[in-house]
């Protein structure tokens, strides 16, 4: 069974940056699409970013420019750099994995972490 374990969120002052890590264990994620969604209070989940197992990105319109995805095969981590951050970013982040092409739906993921909280301070 696939275990996704999120880390690297906080605090943060508006037009700070975070670094969030996704690590994956139980399988090698090499071949899986890899993606950050988030949900702040009230509101859906939403699409951040995806990385394909080929090194594709796609990126919501809100984070594009700001956030940058990135994978490490060898520590089966994925993560998300998050720069210029805002206080509409303020939200729990979640992880998720997929044997599917990239996708802004969360319903072709399989697998999901437990979240990690970010919130950005006006």
């Amino acid at each position: 069974q696939v275990q996704l374990v999120e880390s690297g969120g906080g605090l943060v002052q508006a037009g700070g940056s975070l670094r969030l890590s996704c690590a994956a264990s139980g399988r090698t994620l090499s071949r899986y699409t890899m993606a950050w969604f988030r949900q702040a209070p009230g509101k859906e989940r939403e699409f951040v970013a995806a990385i394909g197992w080929r090194g594709s990105t796609n990126y919501a319109n809100s984070v594009k420019g700001r956030f940058t995805i990135s994978r490490d095969s060898a520590k089966n981590t994925a993560y998300l750099q998050m720069n210029t951050l805002k206080p509409e970013d303020t939200a729990v982040y979640y992880c998720a994995a997929s044997l599917t092409v990239i996708s802004s739906s969360p319903r072709p993921y399989d697998y999901w972490g437990q979240g990690t909280q970010v919130t950005v301070s006006s």
